[in-house]
């Protein structure tokens, strides 16, 4: 951008500024800076820090201050992809900004959960050669005009570089709403969901991609779709959503003790 421009721009969006103030993107309070989080919602949010596990990435109750432990969901039922990292935990405040972004058409929530997905995934990004978005189906991507995990896979990727490539994986079945579905359910119903398009598999081969989505909970979707680019072709497959369900009443940690749960 031509250095005289700056000038101008800085001088229209001060402008805007007076005139549309910023404000919360998720309860609409006043704030120092546009999309950006007021202090009390920040308060609000829950952020998954380590200790947590390394597949799964849910948050440990305690530091055993031992690197690379797994808990016991994720040796009891091994996921399909490597490992998942998510932002924050999905409760009140998050489903909030969740709904927003999806069902209000709230688009401009995409930067900001897109920056804290940047910064809660950066290891991943680093060993990410290519960033996949979940697919929609073609009839409720029809119908919502947008896919939510492309917009937070774009702004997620923005500063690592990484390229997005949402044409590497295709959703081919209709499959129900994944609310109110037990695990065993919602793994069953997204059964064949996701395919690797023929014409994409040479661009597929040997890459190591990251997964993109807005929440998880129980991983069933992550599961289906990197099935799919596993047996497309891809090296493996990492994870990474904006929120995911942690379940506080379930012990992480078990019994068992720190060098049982080590990752092998």
């Amino acid at each position: 951008m031509p250095s005289f421009h700056r000038p101008v721009l800085s001088a229209l969006e001060a402008l805007v500024g007076l005139i549309y103030p910023p404000s919360c993107i998720a309860c609409g309070a006043a704030t120092g800076t546009p999309h950006a989080l007021c202090p009390a919602c920040w308060r609000g949010m829950r952020f998954i820090e380590p200790p947590y596990c390394e597949r799964l990435g849910t948050p440990f109750a305690v530091d055993l201050g031992v690197p690379g432990l797994l808990s016991p969901a994720a040796m009891a039922d091994p996921p399909v992809f490597a490992r998942a990292r998510a932002a924050v935990r999905y409760d009140d405040a998050a489903r909030r900004l969740v709904h927003r972004l999806k069902y209000e058409d709230r688009l401009d929530l995409a930067a900001a959960l897109g920056g804290m997905m940047a910064r809660a995934g950066s290891g991943l990004l680093k060993e990410a050669d290519v960033v996949v978005p979940v697919p929609l189906w073609r009839w409720r991507l029809w119908w919502r005009r947008f896919n939510q995990a492309a917009l937070l896979a774009r702004h997620a990727a923005r500063e690592s570089g990484v390229p997005v490539e949402p044409g590497l994986l295709a959703r081919v079945k209709r499959t129900r709403p994944q609310v109110g579905l037990t695990r065993a359910g919602r793994a069953e119903n997204l059964q064949g969901a996701f395919r690797v398009p023929p014409a994409a598999k040479p661009r597929l081969q040997g890459r190591r991609v990251l997964l993109v989505d807005d929440v998880m909970t129980t991983g069933a979707t992550a599961n289906a779709a990197a099935r799919a680019l596993l047996r497309g072709g891809a090296a493996a497959v990492d994870v990474l959503t904006f929120a995911c369900v942690v379940h506080d009443g379930l012990p992480l940690v078990g019994e068992a003790g720190p060098e049982s749960l080590r990752l092998p």
